[in-house]
């Protein structure tokens, strides 16, 4: 990756950080402490790389019987996937049920193929791909594998 593309994802980071962190995380989470929540959105636990404590954050999972994907839009730099890469162990919330599981990267896997696959339908398969092109910088697939499925 040369030096300019890799300037221009860190910027993207930067400015999708701020949306994310002071709009559409806190909109998330006031909608869940409502009791408004979207089969679309699962809520990810990770332990603080820094401090050891929870850190919640709203994602966007595709569910199967062993596990689960999630897309680090961000890759390595993403505050949640830091965290996994220092404490593994995670937990899952869909709806009400919480699950458990260790997170790795799996950095040969397609993303954009993965993120047509957390849709379901033409226009909604293309639209995921759309929309994760608009927001990725440096885009890697996470596999969760349950403990407690």
């Amino acid at each position: 990756m040369s030096a300019r593309s890799t300037s221009a994802a860190v910027r993207k980071f930067r400015r999708e950080r701020l949306i994310g962190r002071y709009l559409a995380n806190p909109a998330v989470g006031l909608l869940d402490r409502l009791g408004i929540r979207s089969a679309f959105v699962s809520e990810l636990e990770t332990t603080g790389a820094k401090t050891g404590e929870p850190r919640r954050v709203p994602v966007t999972v595709a569910y199967d019987d062993e596990g689960a994907w999630l897309i680090s839009q961000h890759g390595y730099r993403s505050g949640w996937a830091r965290n996994i890469a220092v404490h593994p162990k995670v937990r899952l919330r869909q709806g009400k049920r919480w699950y458990t599981g260790t997170a790795a990267f799996v950095p040969d896997d397609d993303v954009s193929a993965r993120s047509r696959s957390m849709a379901q339908g033409r226009v909604p398969e293309s639209a995921a791909e759309w929309v994760m092109k608009a927001l990725e910088s440096d885009a890697i697939s996470v596999r969760i594998t349950f403990t407690n499925a």
